[in-house]
């Protein structure tokens, strides 16, 4: 899929990804370190006085110090010294105004749009810019840049409070002296796909991004754990049950007033490369050691969500699902111009299902995943910009395959749910349908189609009925019967690109840091 739908999950993750390619992704743990027992952590938004000249020494003298602490955590060497600059919040809040004004990846994130709200994941009426712009000014905190190699402090936070964070954004500066962060985390495929060929490449090509970011974001939120339980003597490898608390904590919207009316799509997008990744590292932390969660990781990356799920099946090598495309541009280009391709991957399907039947059934459905396709087309009839900013302009097509027929007829049910809820005028043409494993329907948006064979599922919506057919007689004929074929080192997908473009803001959900407590753990933070 292209930037912004995905690959990094169908949309969300691409965008964020792409409006700030010259930050990593970074935590902005604005004040999140761990608070004593009993005490409530202050607001990342409650304003504080800026920082003494004493202050601003002492955390600046920190940083070597913590450098070392991460080098000697993570077994990543240390090539070089880090600059340091502090900045205010005004500072930081015009510079990613500016940028997510100007940069590239907003437009690809704008274009994503119209794409999640004709699946379902985002409202019709829902405006993402806006939005995101306040979850920017909320949510940011110190980064670190990996074009200027600066790690950018805060001067209106405590020095005890940034040292936890510094020791998560200098995990991100030996990260970046030991492959390059720029290249490493961004490397997926921009222009829109036109024919057959560069339709799978992007398929191919279309969750890398995101499990990067998961991966950059995981061993930095690594590091952090293991800071602030120093005091303990413990570590993540050694006291495995606090991934789980974590997750617990992260899924924990108090304190952050815009997160906490997000839909879920942009939490679980935003939260993946640090909740779930954090877990792929803890994983592979406790089986093989730093360096195989470090620096071997970074010279091998996972090429899926799927992995960073299933950080078992990338330990084992296990091959990733992916399906192919046929050449159905002689069957659209007469009326339809390409729009978007790309992956929809079991985070994806995972957040589809739980938005549309809740989430024990994304829990129970999720795994059964054995692979996604989607495709995007724009009708060459919709001329003025309202016309194609609307959803009814967009036609979409999407193909996935269940580890059984139990799995793939129960996600027809959850997806055939919400077809009312997606548009008005909805009536089963139950007298057009060729046998029971067709579903029919005419809506204000086109005829919808969803046919099940064996273990896939073939969905189209805005489609002419007749096209439907034949698209998914061919999308259906294409796939292999053996074993899938795996994922290149690069894919995105759909939803995930949103994360990758939030974290490489330096964004993080700083209330859900702000929550740290470990019970039982003494904090580093007096």
């Amino acid at each position: 899929m292209q930037r912004g739908l995905g690959g990094r999950g169908l949309i969300l993750a691409g965008w964020l990804a792409a409006i700030a390619t010259c930050m990593v992704p970074c935590a902005a743990f604005a004040g999140q370190t761990a608070a004593p027992a009993g005490q409530q952590p202050e607001s990342s938004t409650t304003a504080q006085a800026p920082m003494t000249k004493a202050q601003a020494k002492e955390l600046f003298r920190s940083v070597d110090e913590i450098m070392s602490f991460v080098s000697s955590d993570s077994k990543l060497p240390i090539e070089h010294r880090v600059k340091r600059k502090l900045i205010s919040r005004d500072q930081v809040n015009r510079y990613l105004t500016k940028k997510f004004n100007e940069d590239e990846g907003t437009k690809r994130m704008e274009r994503s749009e119209i794409v999640l709200k004709k699946f379902g994941l985002l409202d019709r009426d829902f405006h993402l810019r806006p939005f995101l712009l306040s979850l920017l000014t909320e949510q940011i905190a110190g980064f670190y840049d990996n074009k200027t190699k600066t790690v950018n402090l805060l001067d209106w936070i405590p020095p005890d409070q940034q040292k936890p964070v510094l020791a998560h954004e200098l995990t991100h500066a030996l990260q970046d002296q030991k492959v390059g962060l720029t290249k490493w985390s961004d490397v997926t495929l921009e222009n829109t796909a036109n024919n057959v060929q560069q339709d799978n490449q992007h398929i191919q090509m279309d969750e890398a991004d995101t499990a990067r970011d998961a991966v950059a974001e995981g061993q930095a939120m690594a590091v952090f754990v293991d800071y602030t339980l120093r005091p303990t003597g413990k570590t993540l490898a050694d006291a495995p049950e606090l991934g789980d608390r974590l997750q617990d904590m992260a899924a924990d919207s108090n304190g952050s007033p815009v997160m906490a009316r997000a839909p879920l799509l942009l939490q679980q997008s935003l939260l993946f490369p640090y909740t779930d990744g954090l877990s792929f590292e803890q994983a592979i932390l406790v089986k093989k050691g730093a360096q195989a969660a470090f620096a071997d990781v970074l010279e091998n990356p996972p090429s899926s969500s799927f992995e960073i799920m299933n950080p078992q099946a990338y330990m084992s090598h296990a091959p990733v699902p992916v399906l192919r495309l046929p050449d159905i541009h002689p069957l659209l280009d007469a009326e339809y111009t390409p729009y978007d391709v790309g992956v929809m991957g079991e985070l994806d399907v995972r957040m589809l299902t739980e938005l549309f039947g809740g989430r024990k059934v994304a829990t129970a459905l999720a795994p059964q995943w054995a692979g996604g396709v989607y495709y995007a087309a724009q009708r060459k009839s919709a001329v003025t910009e309202a016309e194609k900013d609307s959803t009814a302009s967009i036609a979409l097509l999407y193909y996935s395959r269940w580890k059984n027929a139990d799995a793939a007829r129960s996600f027809l049910c959850v997806y055939a749910s919400e077809i009312p809820r997606k548009y008005s005028g909805v009536v089963r043409r139950t007298q057009d349908e060729a046998d029971g494993n067709e579903q029919i329907y005419s809506t204000n948006e086109g005829d919808v189609l969803l046919s099940i064979s064996g273990d896939g599922v073939f969905i189209s919506e805005g489609f002419e009925l007749p096209l439907a057919r034949k698209l998914r007689d061919q999308i259906v004929g294409i796939q292999p019967t053996g074993p899938l074929q795996t994922a290149q080192v690069q894919p995105h997908e759909l939803s995930l690109g949103l994360a990758h473009t939030l974290s490489s803001f330096g964004i993080i959900r700083a209330a859900a840091l702000q929550r740290y407590t470990f019970e039982g753990y003494p904090s580093t933070a007096r």
